[in-house]
């Protein structure tokens, strides 16, 4: 990674964290960004955070994100102009930012999957300018877009721009967690600790977390997870299968995107288990038929869509979902490089999930 980039500030420009291929970042000068679409938002970002997906990114496993491109896709902030199209939404609404675009309109987004909206989807940070900056573009800003309701802390709702609903869409509702279930969540990271907290909605009656961080282990312990296994010795599928009496786990979440971490999923689902695939892939899997074709296995895969998004606000608000809790580190827009270098090396620093905060457009 490469040293952040200092220049004079000017109205029409902004600090961007821009990604120029594999394992090269900068923080930038770059334009603002400005209304091209009538259903479009400027948002000035207050709070954002750094994903796994940002990881694959910079390794360059990601091959839609092309060099020069502005990074992330989660973000709170406050808009500065909404287009002429846009009528939720007008300058100085505090808004959370998803990073599923959706128009709302279109055949995908009229079955509720909007992460395959025809003119929109996972852009932000993806195939469009991110929210890891001062400004950025949101297009169908009504429905990507929600008004933050008073007194919800920055910190907790930036955790809904992606992790909680993946955790939960692709996690616990894809794996249909029910009461009395047991649950097997492989990957303590942050996606892994979302599926976790929300897996618990459910009534399960175990949850069990596998790793290898000792130090993310103790946080799934923290967070309600009923048993945590350490993976590093290679023998986490015996142990799972020892805590379940060879019975096998209900509901296997795999949310790591490992060649291995997957094989784990399908060595301890139980007959008509499920497993729920959320974990980023960039390597091919072997689906092990030859054992699991008798089975009456179901196997799912999604990218997240955002649909839950309003009902988890609800819960923060409400206080029923403690979402600030995953944040472990805090940094300043000029110290992103630190903060992308804290995310990468999380079992060394002990870190869950970093925010990056910019100063207040009223600063």
């Amino acid at each position: 990674m490469t040293s952040p980039a200092h220049g004079a500030k000017n109205a029409n420009f902004m600090k961007a964290l821009v990604y120029h291929g594999p394992n090269s970042l900068a923080l930038e000068n770059r334009p603002r960004p400005v209304i091209l679409e009538a259903t479009d938002a400027i948002v000035q970002i207050t709070t954002t955070t750094i994903c796994g997906t940002d990881l694959r990114i910079l390794e360059g496993a990601v091959p839609t994100v092309a060099g020069g491109r502005i990074l992330g896709h989660e973000g709170v902030g406050i808009v500065d102009e909404a287009g002429s199209g846009v009528l939720g939404f007008r300058r100085g609404d505090k808004v959370l930012v998803s990073l599923i675009t959706s128009c709302g309109k279109c055949r995908f987004c009229k079955k509720a999957m909007y992460s395959h909206c025809s003119t929109g989807g996972w852009l932000l940070g993806n195939s469009i300018d991110g929210t890891q900056a001062e400004y950025v573009r949101v297009p169908h800003a009504d429905a990507g877009l929600y008004l933050l309701p008073p007194g919800v802390d920055e910190e907790a709702a930036v955790m809904l721009s992606c992790i909680l609903p993946t955790g939960l869409e692709c996690g616990a509702l894809s794996g249909r967690v029910k009461p009395g279930d047991v649950v097997a969540i492989i990957g303590a990271g942050p996606v892994g600790l979302a599926a976790l907290l929300t897996a618990q909605l459910y009534s399960p009656a175990e949850v069990v977390v596998v790793d290898i961080d000792d130090n993310r282990l103790e946080a799934a312990r923290a967070f309600g997870a009923t048993t945590v296994v350490n993976s590093a010795d290679g023998n986490a599928a015996e142990r799972v299968m020892l805590l379940t009496q060879n019975a096998g786990v209900d509901v296997a979440v795999e949310a790591v995107g490992l060649p291995a971490t997957f094989d784990l999923c399908q060595a301890i689902i139980a007959p008509g288990g499920r497993i729920a695939n959320a974990g980023v892939h960039g390597k091919p899997v072997s689906l092990h038929l030859e054992r699991l074709w008798a089975s009456n296995i179901t196997l799912t895969t999604r990218l997240v869509d955002g649909a839950t998004t309003p009902m988890l606000l609800k819960m923060v608000q409400s206080g029923r979902l403690n979402a600030k809790q995953l944040v472990s580190h805090r940094f300043g827009l000029p110290e992103i490089i630190k903060a992308y270098d804290t995310f990468a090396n999380a079992a060394r620093e002990h870190a869950l999930k970093v925010v990056i905060r910019n100063a207040r457009p009223d600063a």
